[in-house]
């Protein structure tokens, strides 16, 4: 049994809750950093890792970790390393993508094509070789370069992780659902609990809550670059790992969680993707505007992605939507409330100031999840 060095790029802010889901899944996490998780694992790790984990967005076997300050020093960096013990004599591989922050280099297309000759001049020895006709499966590269400092691994997700395979028709500003799932996590919503998301648009928050209410895996339904790495994963662990995931679904799971949003189309939108995700049955959509949030239930909770400006409405009409979404909470004064937003004015329009408030990165775009805290409810005799 290997054991591999594994790194777990996540959003930013939201490093806590994927490293607590990787505890959960039984790992030892050896480092945390900005917008990454590094754990040890065998070839299993690596199939559970992408089945399970709803806050990642990859998951990257990592080959070697160096500093190199010249493209000579990267070339003999990328040599050294035993590329022979997971690329087969015709795999097809390649720098898939490289970037670089606060580096002497920069050029991402300079660092693919060195890491890429190095590879080969490795190889070749290896295999004693001078042309590769790379037909088989593939390897993917990624490279990372932070302050000089060279993470180089292969990509055993393929499309990110994000890419559940549910949501084919969106919205027009969605949250990613490796972001949604995070943020929920976040919250002490449990599926006891009633939750609605009066912005829900695509429906990306109640579905990841109801996948969670059902123990659902996140990857059931989609496949992974690493699934052809035969060399490396025996094609068991892929198919004991689904079994595992299937035999923890419970659809029978009681919940009562909601999405609302103004446009039609954008529920009609939800449902067609809640299905797709198995989760249709646990979910009420309906079309609603959030002045007409009312709720007779006590003690729910509200985990919403309103627009914030910057491309569904007007930064003008900011103010008011805000204003109507803090009388909607009134109104709601038992209940705890989530919302993720950039906009910078948002607790003085709605009218109340966060118990607490976390900086985000939803995309390029600089957010905060504000946390407005209910009272617990009574404990039941």
């Amino acid at each position: 049994m290997k054991i591999f060095k594994l790194v777990v790029p996540c959003h930013f802010g939201l490093e806590a809750v994927v490293k607590r889901e990787i505890y959960d899944l039984g790992y030892e996490i050896t480092k945390v950093e900005d917008g990454k998780i590094t754990f040890e694992g065998d070839e299993e790790a690596i199939c559970r890792a992408n089945i399970f984990l709803r806050g990642a967005e990859r998951v990257l076997l990592q080959i070697g970790r160096f500093k190199a300050t010249s493209f000579e020093e990267l070339f003999n960096e990328i040599e050294k390393l035993p590329w022979e013990d997971y690329i087969p004599e015709d795999g097809k591989f390649w720098v898939k993508k490289a970037t670089s922050v606060k580096s002497k280099l920069f050029s991402a297309s300079d660092i693919q094509s060195i890491i890429k000759k190095a590879m080969v001049k490795r190889l070749q020895k290896t295999y004693k070789k001078t042309w590769f006709e790379e037909t088989g499966a593939e390897y993917p590269v990624r490279v990372s370069v932070l302050k000089d400092e060279f993470i180089v691994s292969l990509d055993t997700s393929g499309e990110a992780l994000h890419k559940r395979g549910y949501r084919t028709m969106k919205s027009l500003a969605p949250i990613r659902e490796t972001m949604a799932a995070s943020l929920i996590m976040l919250t002490p919503w449990k599926k006891d609990r009633i939750l609605v998301d009066p912005f829900c648009g695509s429906g990306t928050f109640p579905i990841e809550a109801a996948m969670m209410a059902a123990n659902i895996a996140p990857g059931l339904n989609r496949e992974f670059t690493a699934e052809s790495w035969t060399n490396i994963i025996p094609r068991q662990l892929w198919y004991d790992t689904v079994e595992e995931a299937e035999e923890m679904i419970d659809l029978n799971v009681d919940v009562d969680i909601q999405g609302y949003d103004i446009d039609p189309d954008v529920i009609k939108a939800a449902r067609s993707n809640a299905k797709r995700a198995g989760v249709d049955k646990l979910i009420h959509f309906q079309q609603r505007d959030v002045a007409d949030l009312h709720h007779p239930k006590k003690y729910g909770f509200i985990i919403t992605n309103p627009p914030y400006g910057e491309r569904l409405v007007e930064k003008e009409q900011l103010p008011s939507l805000y204003k109507t979404i803090g009388n909607a909470f009134e109104g709601l004064d038992t209940w705890s409330k989530f919302v993720i937003t950039s906009y910078e004015d948002m607790e003085r329009y709605i009218g109340r100031r966060a118990d607490k408030k976390r900086k985000i990165y939803n995309g390029m775009i600089k957010a905060n999840f504000y946390q407005f805290m209910g009272p617990k409810p009574p404990k039941k005799r």
